[in-house]
């Protein structure tokens, strides 16, 4: 069922495409953004690749330190996976690279991940609180005050879960969850830079493609990303992502169809910049062995002629 509600999504948003005739006017719309912009959108989007590689870096310091290249790679890796993959299957390649790359067990990993989605959850509630249209301010205060104290109690309730669940694979889960917790303080700082970044970048890219204000961009990207959070997208998140950000500038008095030209416009620089980043640090990691590779012939190669 699941399978079907993605390519449905993404096999309507397709058809919509070709049969209103959009499909060139989201070329179109893409040639009309500037080259400052574009390089501001890329830049941004590697300094949240950056950030990310951080907070792997720092939790897994026993395992990671000094190979922060490493980190990255393992990074936009992932995030390619999770971007191009069907229903967030990418999520598994965490634990799997992280094993693969630092010996970090699975189960470790595994809680490390259900950390960090929560917490990007919760950062992701706040900032759509702050942003969403039409809400009133008292509202808006509630609202962000219930989520701090949420991620406040989030390391508490792990360590509780943990005492609770000690043995056997839920006390191993329990644990890993509890040992990521124990990180949260560093791990907040990372999480909640790269959401105000990547909301940022993608908020001014959403108000030029709509010739609207920072504040509508703001509440566009908001709903794209808490799209992309749901256990049930289009492939490649086609179709749901961009359904989400539409819904949002609707209520900005955004017209539905702009708003989906829109974030399917956007949604192309994301996957690109995604894709791209992968592909040079899996190019450079390549390059980076082969010439190790060799260095070690020619020291074997010298040693034997000496």
């Amino acid at each position: 069922m699941k399978y079907f509600v993605m390519i449905s999504l993404t096999g309507a948003f397709a058809l919509w495409l070709v049969v209103s005739g959009q499909g060139a006017q989201v070329m179109t719309a893409l040639g009309t953004l500037s080259a400052p912009l574009l390089l501001l959108l890329f830049a941004g989007m590697i300094v949240t690749y950056l950030l990310r590689a951080l907070r792997v870096y720092y939790e897994f310091g026993d395992a990671t330190r000094g190979r922060f290249g490493a980190c990255l790679k393992l990074v936009l890796t992932h995030n390619a996976l999770v971007n191009v993959l069907p229903m967030r299957a990418g999520e598994l390649s965490f634990p799997v690279l992280l094993k693969r790359e630092f010996a970090v067990p699975m189960m470790r990993s595994g809680g490390s991940l259900l950390w960090l989605r929560a917490q990007d959850a919760i950062i992701l509630a706040t900032l759509s609180v702050l942003v969403w249209p039409g809400l009133a301010l008292a509202l808006r205060m509630a609202g962000v005050s219930l989520l701090i104290i949420g991620g406040i109690l989030l390391p508490h309730v792990a360590q509780r879960l943990l005492a609770k669940f000690s043995t056997g694979k839920l006390g191993d889960a329990c644990a890993a969850l509890a040992d990521s917790a124990h990180h949260a303080r560093i791990g907040w700082l990372w999480t909640i830079a790269n959401w105000v970044v990547k909301l940022m970048v993608l908020s001014l890219v959403f108000a030029q493609l709509l010739a609207a204000d920072w504040q509508v961009g703001a509440a566009g990207a908001v709903g794209g990303e808490l799209a992309a959070i749901l256990p049930v997208q289009g492939v490649a998140g086609i179709g749901s992502y961009e359904a989400g950000a539409a819904a949002a500038l609707a209520l900005s008095d955004i017209a539905w169809a702009d708003g989906l030209k829109a974030a399917f416009s956007l949604h192309l620089l994301v996957l690109a910049s995604a894709l791209v980043s992968a592909g040079m640090a899996l190019l450079a990691s390549a390059i980076f062995r082969n010439r190790v590779a060799s260095d070690d012939a020619r020291t074997d190669k010298s040693s034997q002629e000496s």
